[in-house]
């Protein structure tokens, strides 16, 4: 039966649903923003490498070095566009 049964796939699924849940549920407390922010910012990140590892199945292949190397890429040209972004809005730089 664990031959058949996809038990890390739905395990994954759960723990999905609850990170939903709790970001739901701090949205509908009415805490304050820092608490917001930095709730839905984790739940955020932790669902995102939850994803990759049980559904993408990043980690299961010969070359799972190669996959971890494009995502840290991926990773630091979205942080160096958002936060040059901000920069350039924020404080008026060229």
């Amino acid at each position: 039966m664990e031959n058949i049964f996809p038990r890390k796939q739905v395990i994954g699924f759960a723990l999905s649903i609850i990170l939903t849940l709790i970001a739901v549920s701090v949205y509908f407390l009415h805490v304050s923003f820092p608490v917001v922010m930095t709730s839905l910012l984790v739940t955020a990140f932790i669902q995102a490498v939850l994803q990759l590892v049980v559904f993408m199945h990043a980690g299961e292949t010969k070359d799972k070095g190669a996959i971890f190397t494009n995502i840290y890429y991926a990773l630091i040209i979205a942080l160096v566009t958002v936060f040059g972004t901000i920069l350039c809005m924020v404080w008026g730089y060229l």
